[in-house]
């Protein structure tokens, strides 16, 4: 057995450093998953925005002030466009996992020649570019309904690769742990949409008691929400520079996180 093994070089890496042919079919085959069912990951965040917004304007809209210096619509936009794509990059990379489980056709996955590395970045990737195409689409269909403000498309961008990248980790990372669907319900209701409401999408946390404001410094959604909305009015509640530190760092993070959980197998192998 092991003269077959030497001979034929059984379990040994022929790809290089990174088998970016690999890395990139498996990123491919995770687009390719949520462009086939577009209507349910693409525009169904778009229609839910959009009944947000047109909810809230009827309501409020003409009622509140300014906020920011800046219509509340105008203010609101950008968060919910950003509070979407949160909700969609964790949703991708969580789906992922879970269903490959659930299936049994995460084997695939666990037997094709690649590292933790190329699997963990691969599927990442592929919920941030779910999220940026959410994006784009949700800033061309808001064009035309409300007037949008674009100061940089460097800071959208950024903070929308960023924003969605850490929760495409955390998707990865709950995909690993969980182990039905109600699982990942469980992180959604007591995570996601908790850090979501107290990030400042649909007010300024200026407005916050000091016991909540100061929560959400430390919310890294916070941070999200509120670099994105920087780069459409160019005002932010907190620091642009810091949360761009603090985003990066965490982002980091997340990624080890799921890179060593993946490596070890963490229900995945038994």
């Amino acid at each position: 057995m092991l003269e077959i093994q030497k001979k034929y070089q059984i379990g040994v890496r022929k790809f290089g450093l990174i088998n970016w042919i690999g890395a990139y079919n498996l990123y491919v085959k995770e687009v390719s998953r949520f462009l086939i069912v577009w209507a349910q990951t693409l525009l169904s965040p778009l229609i839910s925005s959009l009944l947000f917004l047109s909810v809230l304007s009827l309501a409020i809209g003409n009622e509140r002030g300014n906020v920011l210096g800046f219509s509340f619509i105008s203010f609101l936009a950008p968060g919910l466009i950003a509070m979407s794509i949160i909700q969609q990059s964790f949703s991708h990379s969580s789906s992922s996992l879970m269903i490959g489980k659930i299936q049994g056709n995460i084997i695939d996955t666990l037997l094709a020649p690649l590292s933790a590395t190329e699997v963990t970045l691969a599927i990442i990737l592929a919920a941030v570019t779910r999220s940026i195409i959410i994006t784009i689409i949700s800033m061309i269909v808001f064009s035309f309904i409300i007037e949008i403000y674009i100061y940089s498309f460097f800071y959208i961008f950024i903070f929308a690769f960023l924003g969605s990248f850490i929760l495409g980790a955390l998707g990865f990372i709950a995909g690993l742990w969980a182990e039905k669907f109600d699982h990942m319900a469980t992180v959604t209701n007591f995570i996601i949409t908790p850090l979501s409401f107290l990030s400042g999408v649909f007010y300024s946390v200026d407005r916050l008691p000091e016991f909540f404001k100061l929560i959400s410094q430390i919310n890294p959604f916070f941070y999200m929400i509120d670099g994105f909305r920087f780069g459409f009015l160019g005002v932010s509640d907190g620091s642009i520079n810091f949360g761009l530190i603090y985003l990066t760092i965490l982002s980091a993070i997340m990624w080890l996180i799921s890179y060593y959980l993946f490596k070890i197998g963490y229900k995945i192998k038994s």
